[in-house]
């Protein structure tokens, strides 16, 4: 195999309680590349189109990953890259992970799968400290395994893949502006106190029970924030709102997707999460802020290749 297209799907990273360390993976949203052989050495990006992204490799997110995973072998061969974005840059839905996580998938396949999809994680983190400033796997782990994940720790990095329970949705609307995630981290304490610290871990920890029982009450009194939230909310358009309608219609829990301006909700069933997603529009109608809204199953495959 000289040649391989896949698709980059979309992620909601933090869920609330579990800042840098939880995320899921959604369908039917991402970005597609095409990854080629070629008879020179190195990894080349030779297209991006659908965003405004350097060429170059070692300022692109993709090519800084596809780099690390191209280091760790020893091939006469090199790569080329196309990058068809879907998911907008700043967009809080896991576009820097996407490109990653998709480069080290497709770069490991043509090599014949010498990497296990945690190696991948591992590599696609490398292309992540582009976007964001530090290395961190809460998008790109499951953008790479599908499904929820959990970054249990980071040395070495231990990454726990979760199935999703069969009923749960996601609900996400994109205001369109840009809040890059590197300014984002900025307005953050470094230092928390002992009682929010025991609030966010038994929230994580009721979190992953709910899942893996599915018990969607539990997971509900689970997705709460103490931490990140009242830092990063006041940055993101109609933020309380949303959340507080997505409530009142059925919604498990709402808040921050990864670093903002996108707010997600997670809710049991399509109808629920479709009522969701129409409070959601009939708040951002009012404004002046062109919005997308997706509603989606959690996906539990991550990156594919499209036959």
């Amino acid at each position: 195999m000289n040649e391989i297209k896949i698709f980059c799907p979309a992620t909601i990273a933090n869920l609330s309680c579990g800042f840098d360390v939880l995320g899921l993976c959604l369908e039917n949203i991402g970005d597609e590349m095409v990854i080629r052989k070629t008879t020179a050495k190195g990894i080349k990006i030779s297209k991006i189109e659908g965003a405004q992204l350097p060429l170059e490799t070692e300022k692109n997110v993709a090519g800084v990953a596809a780099l690390a995973i191209y280091n760790a072998v020893d091939v006469a061969y090199g790569f080329e890259i196309e990058i068809y974005k879907k998911i907008k840059a700043g967009s809080g839905i896991g576009s820097s992970s996407a490109s990653a996580a998709g480069a080290v998938f497709g770069i490991n396949e043509l090599l014949g799968r010498p990497f296990t999809k945690h190696q991948l994680v591992d590599f696609g983190m490398k292309g992540e400290a582009v976007a964001s400033g530090s290395e961190h796997a809460d998008n790109v782990a499951p953008c790479v395994l599908g499904g929820f994940t959990l970054v249990r720790g980071y040395n070495p990095l231990d990454v726990i893949r979760i199935d999703s329970p069969n009923e749960l949705w996601a609900t996400v609307i994109h205001p369109q502006i840009e809040l890059k995630t590197s300014e984002m981290r900025a307005v953050l304490q470094p230092m928390i106190s002992l009682k929010s610290a025991i609030t966010q871990w038994g929230n994580v920890g009721g979190l992953i029970a709910g899942l893996y029982t599915s018990d969607y009450e539990l997971i509900s009194r689970s997705l709460h924030d103490v931490v990140v939230e009242p830092l990063r909310g006041k940055f993101i358009p109609n933020f309380e709102e949303v959340k507080k309608l997505s409530l009142e219609n059925g919604a498990l829990g709402a808040g921050i997707s990864g670093s903002g301006p996108s707010i997600f909700a997670l809710s049991k069933g399509f109808d629920t999460a479709q009522k969701v997603a129409n409070g959601m529009q009939t708040i951002f109608e009012k404004t002046t802020i062109p919005f997308e809204i997706h509603v989606s199953k959690i996906n539990a495959a991550g990156v594919t290749i499209i036959e």
